[in-house]
């Protein structure tokens, strides 16, 4: 699964954390009136700031190479190569960037290669405007953002492969490790945890970096789902 290396899936957090700078935004969505719609409405927020967009796949791996982006919104059904796909292939070239997919579809089982390509978060077109501007506040800010219909994926997939070898069953997350990684399986950034808990951000990172290291995962997603499907910690990722 491609994903982000330690402290590089930590830079739009830290951009969030110290500027004010709007977050940069490559949209990519092949329905070109609901693509406008789109485009108006997040322009409304003086936070964010769609600055290319792409109607394939292609051409978002393109645009991608040309711009400094903080978040990819990305339409899964494109044509050409397909979302899923284009998803793929800018974490290869940039593993840092998060991808929050954008999708009339319902199918479970797109959940699972969504996770396995390296999406951020998943969002059912319709969505609420003010939990979408939410959603691409969270991925920027390094969290992870899955819909109730991907919780519900995930959860079924853990219950029908509970198979585990007994060492897997072993805690090796201090009880503040695990404390902060509830946390981040709620979707806190980085900020929320120290402020809640009385440490400074710079701590936090260094107990996410080594709940990294015990679960040999390199994101934040990926820690969250190994958490859970060992069982260290009960809590699902999942939208306010």
């Amino acid at each position: 699964m491609p994903s982000s290396f330690l402290f590089s899936n930590f830079r739009p957090l830290l951009r969030c954390e110290m500027s004010s700078t709007p977050i940069k935004i490559l949209l990519v969505e092949d329905d070109e009136l609901f693509g406008l719609g789109l485009r108006v409405r997040l322009q409304q927020e003086s936070e964010l700031e769609i600055v290319a967009e792409a109607q394939d796949g292609e051409t978002a791996i393109e645009l991608v190479k040309q711009h400094l982006l903080d978040v990819v919104l990305l339409d899964v059904g494109l044509p050409g190569i397909g979302g899923i796909e284009a998803c793929y292939q800018i974490k290869q070239q940039n593993p840092h960037l998060p991808i929050l997919v954008l999708t009339s579809h319902a199918q479970t089982a797109l959940v699972a290669r969504l996770i396995e390509v390296g999406a951020q978060g998943y969002c059912r077109k319709g969505i609420a405007a003010e939990k979408l501007v939410l959603a691409l506040r969270s991925v920027a800010a390094g969290a992870s953002w899955w819909d109730e219909t991907a919780t519900a994926e995930i959860r079924w997939s853990f219950a029908s492969n509970p198979s585990q070898s007994p060492g897997e069953n072993l805690n090796p997350l201090t009880a503040r490790e695990q404390q902060i990684l509830s946390m981040l399986a709620d979707g806190k950034t980085n900020q929320e945890i120290a402020t809640a808990l009385y440490i400074t951000p710079g701590t936090v990172r260094v107990h996410t970096h080594a709940i990294f290291n015990k679960l040999e995962v390199k994101d934040r997603t990926q820690a969250v789902i190994v958490a859970l499907q060992r069982q260290l910690i009960s809590k699902l990722p999942t939208p306010p």
